[in-house]
């Protein structure tokens, strides 16, 4: 850190503390050349996460379209509103542990699809039908016919 007096390039900090609201570090510091003291504060850069749509626009992530996709997919189905938020926390950050500053929304919702598949097959074909832009009856047999394979494929794990 350079000192803001005299522009030597050595300090020491003196004192640290974190900020009122705990998004910051308040540091006192000094300058090895001049003994001046001075304040500098440390804040957490946060790159917006961007999402690119189909037709290549781009908007920032937002966890609130995530919820209500999947509110619903869920509807009338046994599923509760803290299992939705904890799939969405799951969601997010499998999310912002893969992608740093863009994810298209085609990787998003399949990351949807996947933790759907595993929770509730009704709420996953519901969100696949929309997503995927059904056209026709065929297209949803299709899904429906993916799902029965994966389900007859984990029964045979399971009985051998």
């Amino acid at each position: 850190m350079k000192c803001p007096s005299c522009h030597y390039k050595e300090t020491k900090v003196v004192d640290s503390r974190l900020s009122a609201e705990g998004k910051s570090i308040r540091r006192r510091r000094e300058c090895l050349k001049c003994q001046k003291r001075f304040t500098t504060y440390e804040y957490v850069e946060q790159v917006p996460l961007m999402v690119i749509k189909r037709d290549n626009r781009r908007q920032p992530f937002d966890r609130t379209k995530i919820i209500s996709g999947l509110v619903k997919a869920c509807e009338k189905r046994p599923i509760s509103v803290d299992k939705i938020e904890q799939i969405t926390t799951d969601i997010e950050r499998a999310i912002q542990k893969k992608y740093e500053r863009e994810v298209s929304a085609t990787a998003i919702g399949e990351i949807i699809m996947e933790k759907l598949a595993s929770l509730d097959e009704v709420a996953y074909v519901r969100f696949a039908s929309v997503y995927r832009q059904f056209r026709d009856v065929n297209q949803f047999m299709n899904e429906l016919k993916v799902i029965l394979e994966r389900e007859k494929s984990s029964l045979k794990k399971k009985g051998a």
